[in-house]
């Protein structure tokens, strides 16, 4: 804070330490020789805005982002207090915020930005390259070689639909406003979906075994079963991909009466995570030893496990290997009648 001068009559320790000075150091002092703070094009901000000899209507100036000459860059807010409106300011109050956080955030989205670009690129070559070719030449080809391109260019184009459901989903988690439309979902059912599925795509169906499977009741869980889907998906390709042996799944009922929840574990006899790296594996651009993909799936999962109000965790598996363990609140919604 400074006064009708432009002298600094008080400094919290806080903007003491963002400026680098002590406190007691920039009692007294101009303010504009203290904290000389500059445009971008090195212009000093005090001579442009100049609030002691400005216009008599400012109140101040919304939050920007300032150079501090050698140290670092900051986030500037001022406010001009004066007695009476129109009349001379009588005190300037700045507050200041550390920038670095803001620059975490712009490098996050960078890199955002590369990975999304990156993984486009791909599937859009191949979808361009092989319906161009077929466009043009259909009449060379065999049925069966037909065939093969139209299923890559499928498989491509659902790799894009994922990637952007993952952007959307990202969005969402990030404002709060991922929303889940629950109703009754049969997990056990859900799980056996999947398997089929990697199987009808030619995995071998001794690689997946679902234990407690049928033998054991479980409460009634309310779930968005597409998200309940997403989150499945996500889990076992980890685990058949990045894992090795049998992927091993399960389902039980943890928790009292009244507060009933089932928890799903999805694990592998691979080699596992390494345990210091568990408080990163669900925070974005995450890749484990062997890299592909965007590094966004957990993040995503992570964020719809808790839209439903349940917990997932990682830790290492009886056999070895990585085991990922989320639960789903049981029982009925109490918002649905």
């Amino acid at each position: 804070m400074a006064d009708e001068q432009g002298f600094i009559v008080y400094v919290n320790k806080r903007a003491a330490v963002i400026i680098g000075t002590p406190a007691s150091e920039l009692l007294g002092q101009d303010i504009r020789t203290a904290l000389p703070l500059q445009e971008n094009d090195g212009r000093s901000w005090w001579a442009c805005t100049d609030p002691w000899k400005g216009l008599a209507i400012r109140s101040g100036h919304r939050e920007k982002l300032l150079i501090i000459p050698g140290r670092t860059e900051v986030l500037v807010t001022a406010s001009y207090v004066r007695p009476g409106r129109s009349l001379p300011v009588t005190q300037v109050v700045v507050a200041l915020r550390d920038a670095e956080a803001r620059r975490r955030a712009e490098a996050n989205n960078s890199a955002l930005i590369s990975t999304i670009a990156h993984e486009l690129r791909s599937p859009l070559t191949s979808v361009k390259g092989f319906s161009s070719t077929l466009l043009r030449r259909w009449d060379r080809f065999t049925d069966d070689q037909k065939r093969l391109m139209l299923q890559t260019i499928e498989a491509d184009a659902d790799r894009v639909t994922r990637l952007i459901t993952e952007l959307l989903d990202i969005s969402r988690i990030d404002s709060g406003r991922l929303q889940v439309r629950k109703q009754p979902v049969d997990v056990t059912a859900a799980i056996n979906r999947h398997i089929e599925r990697f199987v009808a795509s030619g995995y071998d169906r001794a690689r997946f075994a679902l234990s407690n499977g049928h033998d054991v009741v479980l409460p009634e869980v309310w779930a968005d079963p597409d998200r309940l889907d997403q989150i499945l998906a996500n889990l076992m390709e980890n685990a058949v991909r990045h894992g090795a042996g049998t992927v091993i799944m399960s389902v039980a009922p943890i928790g009292r009466a009244g507060d009933e929840a089932v928890a799903v574990t999805i694990s592998d006899e691979g080699e596992g995570i390494s345990p210091e790296q568990y408080p990163m594996i669900f925070t974005r651009f995450w890749h484990g030893r062997t890299r592909g993909g965007t590094g966004l799936g957990l993040y995503v999962v992570r964020g719809l496990v808790e839209a439903h109000g349940g917990t997932i965790s990682v830790g290492r598996a009886a056999a070895g290997g990585a085991e990922f363990r989320f639960t789903l609140p049981a029982g009925t919604p109490e918002h649905v009648v």
